[in-house]
């Protein structure tokens, strides 16, 4: 009798386990997704709005800046308040984002709306990708690095989808795609709210907002090629969301919503299912082979630029995502050896940190240059950034130390 209920309370916690992280990584992709919903409307506010260029990359950078802003001085705060309440703020956080740019007219209110939905992923990216690597499966090994990696890129690419189709084909399409974002928010705090705590509350809370980095000496040697790695593909991600929308437009003569989204959802899916693709490689060497097709892509994406062919373009992207798949969950991985559940969302801020900062700061800087310089020609120094990334990737992975046991991820 014993041993039956012992089994019934041992079913019952995987049971658990398993709707936690069901739980996580459906939050993790609305809210992502929800952070996507712009996207296929930017050219509509350039027509409509009269936005500039600069104006549309700036909108990336304030996303971003909020981002980066959330990941240092709430990245550690899911280990004191726990990983439910710290999802649950992230929610509704992105929730108010979503209400606000439902009514974009003027420029300040797209650049508050995408600074609301940057705190709200950054809060998302530190605790939900944390309750995701609590709770994932213990087979396959490499679902972790995959899960927590690449679940973002598969909520931006249904976003984006999701998004583009709304905004050509559905009814209100400058408002639709944000209550819709906004319902699969609502159901995933519901979800939430059945699932599990893995991180018991635990006092610090306060002491936990001080802006710190972390990365434990362990793994520490790994940082300079992830920075590479992590800091170009995510410049390339903001670039397809700040200047893609117009070098379809004007210099691949495509119209439509649709397209804008399924460009920039190509890039991401193709990231998704080019992850776990790298799963049999040590971490170094998927960053080498990673980085290694997303340069041969760049090569394709400037000449299509400058040719000014669509499906080339898109295939281009699709072999830069399955590029950047492989090398980010290459880098994630080694950065997540040995880790501790204490670990994880501190080492998921830094992740995330070095994400934005690639996202933000090349967009920050090509943005004001859009003024001067035509979109070809910034997209040739984008792609000169991934050639020097690319160099220091084949020179200088490694792996992470072969004493430490795998046995906690």
């Amino acid at each position: 009798m014993l041993s039956a209920t012992v089994a019934l309370d041992r079913n019952h916690r995987s049971g658990s386990r398993r709707l936690a992280f069901v739980s996580a990584v459906l939050s993790l992709i609305a809210s992502f997704a929800a952070s996507a919903a712009p996207i296929p409307l930017f050219n509509i506010y350039r027509a409509e709005d009269g936005f500039t260029n600069a104006d549309i990359s700036m909108a990336v950078v304030m996303n971003s800046l909020g981002t980066i802003a959330a990941l240092l001085v709430l990245g550690r705060l899911s280990n004191h308040l726990g990983r439910r309440l710290t999802a649950f703020a992230s929610l509704a956080v992105l929730l108010v984002g979503c209400l606000l740019l439902m009514n974009v007219h003027d420029i300040s209110i797209l650049l508050a709306g995408r600074l609301l939905m940057g705190v709200g992923t950054g809060l998302a990216s530190s605790g939900l990708t944390s309750y995701i690597v609590d709770t994932v499966p213990a087979r396959p090994e490499w679902l972790a690095s995959v899960a927590s990696s690449q679940t973002p890129m598969l909520g931006l690419t249904l976003g984006a989808v999701a998004s583009g189709t709304l905004v050509q084909f559905g009814p209100w399409p400058r408002e639709l795609i944000y209550l819709v974002s906004a319902g699969f928010l609502v159901i995933s705090a519901v979800l939430l709210v059945f699932s599990p705590e893995t991180a018991p509350p635990k006092p610090g809370a306060w002491r936990s907002l001080r802006p710190r980095v972390h990365v434990p000496a362990r793994v520490r040697h790994l940082l300079p090629v992830a920075v590479a790695v992590f800091l170009t593909t995510w410049a390339t991600g903001a670039f397809y969301q700040a200047f893609v929308p117009a070098l379809v437009e004007d210099h691949l003569d495509t119209h439509g919503p649709l397209v804008l989204g399924l460009v920039f959802a190509g890039y991401l899916a193709a990231g998704v299912l080019g992850a776990p693709l790298g799963g049999g490689l040590t971490s170094a060497m998927a960053q080498r082979v990673g980085m290694i097709v997303f340069l041969a892509a760049w090569i394709g994406i400037v000449v299509t630029v400058f040719v000014g062919t669509l499906p080339w373009f898109i295939a281009a992207t699709i072999l830069a995502g399955a590029g950047q798949g492989i090398a980010i969950s290459g880098a994630t991985r080694g950065l997540l050896h040995g880790s501790t559940l204490l670990d994880r969302a501190p080492i998921f801020s830094a992740i995330y940190l070095l994400c934005y900062s690639g996202a933000a700061f090349p967009s920050l800087i090509s943005g004001q240059l859009s003024n001067t310089f035509s979109l070809p020609q910034i997209t040739l120094g984008y792609a000169g950034f991934v050639v020097a990334a690319t160099v220091l990737t084949l020179v200088a992975a490694r792996n992470p130390y072969a004493e430490v046991s795998m046995s906690n991820i």
